[in-house]
């Protein structure tokens, strides 16, 4: 299937590992462009050199106030065009209510709230019809993750930022789209686990919780990410998809 990918050109934050950088890998493969960010400068551009020509890194932090203008004018400058952007960013840290600190707490919010609005508010500004802003969230949209209560604060409230945000845009032709992973085995879900006193026993207990016995791949993550932000999906909106092999049995 040709998802009409060939020289579209999308930013995708957090994308030097992990979720974000799955899903940039699968968006060059079907013949995209892609800007991709991360906070050390040297670490994006070997990360976007692993991908090949078709990438660019710049070095950046969620919470800059001046990172959606430079993104979106890094995609213009070296591929000629600006066509969505996929918000990743790194898990906020982990604990319970007792254990977060108000420091925690406003760095997560800057970085994994309030830098996702104000770079999708960039975006709807630059793009035209067709375009696509998608966000990378989590499970903790319909279910509280234990030991993640900073997480489970924000990113439910951003998926109504995104729904919000897809009520408006929509009459322009632009869409709003979420992915809500669960147990993707990237570096950050096997450091989650290994929180736990068993780490093996941790994971067994959670992959028997998941209808496919086990944890999805960053590739398959990535495919699914790509399909969202192609024009294969275009009456797609307002939605959130989870990635998750079934682990969520509501509707």
């Amino acid at each position: 299937m040709d998802l009409g990918l060939k020289d579209r050109v999308y930013v995708v934050t957090g994308a030097t590992r992990g979720l974000g950088n799955a899903a940039a890998r699968e968006l060059v493969a079907d013949g995209a462009k892609v800007v991709i960010t991360g906070r050390d400068g040297k670490r994006a551009a070997d990360a976007a050199a692993e991908l090949g020509a078709n990438a660019v890194g710049v070095g950046l932090d969620n919470a800059d106030a001046e990172a959606p203008a430079r993104l979106i004018a890094a995609a213009r400058e070296h591929f000629g065009g600006f066509d969505g952007v996929l918000v990743s960013v790194g898990g906020p840290a982990p604990g319970f209510v007792a254990d977060n600190t108000d420091e925690q707490w406003q760095s997560a919010f800057e970085s994994v709230f309030l830098g996702a609005v104000r770079l999708a508010r960039a975006a709807a500004a630059e793009l035209e019809a067709g375009g696509v802003i998608g966000f990378v969230l989590s499970g903790s949209v319909h279910e509280p993750i234990p030991g993640l209560t900073i997480s489970n604060g924000l990113r439910p409230g951003l998926a109504g930022f995104a729904k919000s945000l897809a009520d408006e845009l929509g009459p322009r032709g632009i869409r709003v789209v979420g992915l809500l992973p669960a147990r993707i085995d990237t570096d950050r879900v096997r450091e989650l686990d290994g929180l736990s006193a068993d780490p093996e026993a941790t994971r067994t207990a959670n992959e028997s919780r998941i209808p496919l016995r086990r944890y999805g791949t960053p590739e398959e993550f990535g495919r699914a990410a790509a399909f969202l932000l192609s024009p294969a999906a275009s009456y797609l909106t307002g939605i959130m998809l989870p990635v998750d092999g079934g682990a969520r049995h509501g509707f």
